[in-house]
């Protein structure tokens, strides 16, 4: 039976109140993941006030050796 591990990654959006997501940033985070065996299982943007981008949560799984 195959098992799995999983990890989640928060990343933040830049700005006084966020809002801004570095995309160079955020595709580097991916990549740094997917290069370690992490496949993204999902993504969800965090909001605060008016709908503004606070943080991005990662959620990663890798088969468990």
């Amino acid at each position: 039976m195959q098992k799995y591990e999983y990890q989640t990654k928060v990343i933040n959006a830049k700005g006084l109140m966020g809002g801004k997501v570095d995309i160079e940033e955020f595709d580097n985070a991916l990549n740094e993941m997917g290069s370690q065996g992490w496949r993204l299982v999902e993504s969800t943007a965090s909001n605060i006030s008016f709908g503004e981008t606070r943080y991005i949560i990662c959620t990663f799984m890798r088969e468990k050796n």
